[in-house]
């Protein structure tokens, strides 16, 4: 089970940091990563971790940080320099293996947590 939260309000080229925090012993085996949908919008791929560093979709590299800490069963998204075309519910995922972008082959998901950018 994942539960996503620190999601707001904030103004053009602020910042937020997303929590996800994870149920389950399997969590340090697990690939986490970050979706994404806006209003109208399929859901997208913003960044994944596994093992090594992370994984960024081009939109965001530069601009967001993904971390996790095994010990806490918590993944991090840090983002920085936000934009209005950030603006989307956020989610949380994980599967099995290793990060892929493709949000169909995650297993488990959190509820998502509101991210608004305003200009």
């Amino acid at each position: 089970q994942l539960q996503a939260c620190g999601g707001g309000l904030v103004q053009a080229g602020g910042s937020l940091r997303l929590s996800c925090a994870a149920s389950g012993r399997t969590f340090g085996n697990s690939a986490m990563s970050w979706f994404r949908q806006a209003p109208g919008r399929e859901r997208e791929f913003v960044a994944g971790i596994a093992w090594g560093g992370g994984m960024y979709a081009d939109s965001v590299k530069g601009r967001f940080t993904i971390s996790r800490d095994n010990a806490k069963n918590m993944v991090y998204l840090q983002m920085n320099s936000l934009k209005p075309e950030d603006t989307a519910v956020y989610y949380c995922a994980g599967k099995w293996g290793v990060v892929v972008v493709t949000a169909s082959h995650y297993d488990y998901w959190g509820q998502g947590t509101q991210v608004t950018v305003s200009s």
